[in-house]
């Protein structure tokens, strides 16, 4: 699984009849963008938790759609830069 954060919704209309009318959002994975399936409605600034592979294909309703992530929560409240470390100070 995956921690991202919803940058905004990607519009297709021109698609395969296989992605039906899933939602596709714009996702943030560091500082990677990706398009994930959202089945949960979610929206920008969210974050999310993402799953990949053969769970991204179940999560979006089915083992044979066309896949690969696929948004399954919003997280309720997260602090992405809880833990991190001071920088370290130039001195020494």
């Amino acid at each position: 699984m995956l921690i991202c954060k919803v940058v905004k919704p990607l519009v297709s209309t021109n698609r395969i009849p296989d992605f039906e009318h899933k939602h596709l959002q714009v996702v943030l994975d560091g500082s990677t963008q990706k398009v994930a399936v959202d089945a949960v409605g979610c929206i920008p600034g969210d974050w999310v938790i993402c799953v990949g592979s053969s769970a991204a294909r179940e999560a979006a309703g089915s083992k044979s759609y066309p896949s690969d992530l696929t948004i399954v929560g919003i997280i309720d409240h997260w602090d992405p830069d809880a833990g991190k470390l001071p920088a370290a100070s130039g001195g020494g």
